[in-house]
């Protein structure tokens, strides 16, 4: 029985299940809507955004295969109140056409930095979950002059960084897996083009199953202060967690030299997809360090 529930598709089944729950719970989120939306052009596509609130920017960038709602309903309205939340949806995500041009961390980074451009943001914090939290490594690493702060939920830069079961999962994904689920009702709902689901899997599949490492090195030249909040079980190797916390400054003695710039947060009891719910947590960690 437990080898049967160990394969790879009913283990993504089990996976999208939780994503069930969580979209149940961002749907009774308090609703908020975006004081502007749009298209941003950006390499060659055009680059879904929302815009909320007024204050210092920030921009959100959503795990893979979510749509800005089913990733940030609940926090959005949080940072709102004090801040001009910029939420985008990547390449094939959501709104965003699906486009032929071949994805990378280092792509899609730049069209954060195009989308910053045509709404005329300077600088930014930014904060990224998952897939996400992967670009903005990648953007803190090749636009530092655009960062101010780096939030980072549940990401990790390096392949390395998950835990050994979850990059195997990676490698082994298929498009049928996805059939009907959750991700696909929320992508038909918005997509300019329903017809595209398949190939965009297809694509973001691929791109999954390529191991990747934006490097050590680059990690520790990043001057903006980092937050990284992770679950204690959401797949994040935590060794090369405390790894990355030591590259960006952390780790040290606080009580014999002054306390780093960046923050490392584990918060208990929480998978991968269950800690985008604590909602209370995230929000009072994020504008403590934000401030």
């Amino acid at each position: 029985m437990m080898k049967k529930l160990l394969k790879p598709g009913n283990l993504i089944k089990l996976l999208l299940i939780a994503i069930i729950m969580t979209s149940a719970s961002q749907s009774k989120a308090q609703q908020v809507k975006p004081s502007s939306s749009g298209y941003a052009p950006a390499n060659g596509t055009q680059v879904y955004y929302e815009v909320y609130g007024e204050g210092k920017p920030i921009v959100l960038l959503h795990g893979a295969y979510y749509t800005i709602e089913m990733n940030w309903a609940q926090l959005i309205p949080e940072l709102a109140k004090t801040r001009k939340v910029i939420a985008l949806e990547l390449q094939g995500h959501g709104h965003t056409p699906f486009s032929d041009r071949k994805l990378s961390s280092a792509t899609l980074a730049n069209d954060v930095e195009k989308v910053m451009d045509y709404l005329k943001i300077d600088s930014a914090d930014i904060a990224g979950y998952s897939f996400g939290g992967h670009i903005a490594y990648q953007f803190a690493i090749q636009s530092p002059k655009r960062l101010k702060k780096l939030v980072i939920i549940s990401a990790v830069y390096k392949t390395e960084g998950w835990v050994t079961e979850v990059a195997g999962i990676f490698k082994k994904m298929k498009p049928e897996f996805f059939a009907n689920s959750p991700l696909q009702v929320a992508y038909d709902a918005v997509a300019p083009d329903k017809t595209k689901w398949n190939k965009f899997l297809e694509q973001m599949i691929a791109l999954a199953g390529e191991p990747y490492n934006l490097g050590d090195a680059n990690i520790a030249k990043i001057t903006a202060p980092v937050l990284i909040i992770s679950g204690d079980n959401d797949g994040m190797d935590k060794i090369e967690l405390a790894k990355t916390y030591k590259l960006l400054g952390g780790g040290v003695a606080a009580d014999m030299q002054p306390m780093p710039k960046s923050h490392l947060v584990i918060i208990p009891n929480q998978s991968h997809v269950s800690l985008m719910q604590q909602t209370k947590a995230i929000f009072g960690f994020m504008d403590s360090f934000l401030q």
